[in-house]
């Protein structure tokens, strides 16, 4: 168990010839030290009894907040037991004890935290979540005021506002991942969990995969009189021909990542590696885009070189493109008779269109960069070899062969 120790920091003088007040957490014969505010000429602390000399002006005053500071970091070390790490008595003690710890506080300490992490786009939902919700309370709650009757009300509140059951789940299951941050770090109970008896129902998401007519009349267009509808299409056949890339993975591509013929990247959302081959069709509506200029290193005219990967103004940037060629996109699919395409449709219809073909679940699935299955089963099994892949993805893309050879 960690122990706590008032005293006086001798190893470094302040430019006033005083020294820091400190209490020393020693752990497992580790020490960390938290500052206490205060700091006082080394001969006015009395060593044996921790405490300021009564000579030294404001004694009581400070002895009395030393004391109860102390009390409070001693109580947190008991309530944190076997459990102590000295980050987890930082956040305690950052905002109270037990049940005084506010959940807007925390929330904000994670968001940080995703952030200094670089995962932005993980904060940026936190962000959300935790500002509506702040939002329904109109003021701040202690993490052990958040019972079922709150939760209800909130979500009572986001369907009232006409929030589709999809989103309203992903608020809860932000919230949950908060509230159980929250459990670890020992600042509120698990006995009176808030989430077990409420039931956000999800709805399935409909399919988003164009049917075969609709690829047929899609990869028959042809926009060579609007740049702005060739370029959404391109992108989109891009997504198409490297098995169904997202728009965020696609536009954080680089050129130096392209060896043999084929190109590696990480997904964003899974953080899965993935190895594709660029086929000649492939490689031609690459160029298509950056007019065979390649002075830059990402493989796509979307990312600035020399901008933060996964930053708010990345999110920002690539947000912004999703958001251009979905809006040239749906201008084609009125022309073609087509309710609505949009970038992410591109990867639908890579795996249905491998459906249509036989090709089996699991190997579909493994092109997309999915785990398919049941998780402990795939443990013990070996992913198919890169030829067995390349072979369906030879005879997807060659669906677009054709239309390219045109544009």
């Amino acid at each position: 168990m960690a122990h706590v120790k008032l005293t006086l920091d001798m190893r470094r003088e302040k430019a006033d010839g005083t020294y820091n007040i400190i209490y020393r957490i020693t752990h497992f014969k580790r020490v960390y030290t938290i500052n206490s505010g205060f700091s006082i000429p080394s001969v006015a602390w009395r060593k044996n009894k921790s405490c300021v000399a009564n000579s030294q002006p404001n004694s009581k005053l400070i002895n009395l907040q030393l004391l109860k500071r102390f009390y409070v970091i001693e109580e947190a070390l008991l309530l944190l037991g076997k459990d102590f790490t000295i980050e987890r008595l930082k956040i305690r003690l950052d905002g109270g004890v037990g049940s005084s710890y506010s959940f807007k506080k925390f929330a904000h300490k994670c968001i940080s935290e995703l952030f200094e992490a670089n995962k932005t786009g993980n904060a940026i939902i936190y962000r959300t979540a935790t500002n509506r919700f702040m939002a329904y309370c109109e003021r701040d709650v202690l993490l052990d005021e958040i019972d079922y009757t709150l939760l209800s009300g909130f979500k009572h509140y986001l369907e009232v506002k006409g929030l589709k059951p999809n989103s309203i789940s992903n608020y809860f299951r932000t919230l949950r991942a908060i509230y159980n941050k929250a459990i670890k770090h020992k600042l509120v109970s698990r006995d009176n969990y808030p989430f077990h008896e409420l039931r956000v129902p999800v709805e399935t998401t409909p399919k988003r995969a164009l049917t075969e007519i609709e690829f047929k009349r899609l990869i028959s267009f042809v926009a060579t009189s609007d740049k702005r509808l060739l370029n959404a299409l391109i992108y989109f056949l891009i997504s198409y021909c490297l098995r169904g890339i997202s728009f965020t993975d696609m536009a954080y591509l680089k050129t130096g990542a392209i060896v043999d013929k084929r190109i590696t990247y990480k997904r964003r959302k899974t953080h899965k590696m993935l190895s594709v081959k660029l086929f000649d069709t492939t490689t031609k509506l690459i160029s298509m885009l950056n007019n065979n200029n390649q002075s830059s290193d990402y493989l796509l005219p979307v990312m600035k070189d020399g901008m933060k990967e996964d930053s708010i103004e990345a999110k920002k940037v690539i947000k912004q493109w999703i958001k251009t060629t979905n809006k040239y996109l749906n201008v084609i699919a009125d022309k073609i008779g087509v309710n609505k395409i949009t970038t992410y449709t591109a990867r639908h219809t890579f795996a249905t269109q491998a459906k249509r073909m036989g090709f089996t679940n699991e190997l579909i699935a493994e092109s997309l960069g999915h785990t398919n299955g049941n998780t402990v089963t795939n443990i013990y099994l070996d992913g198919f070899d890169t030829d067995t892949l390349d072979k369906m993805h030879s005879l997807l893309v060659q669906c677009v062969d054709h239309t390219v050879s045109n544009v």
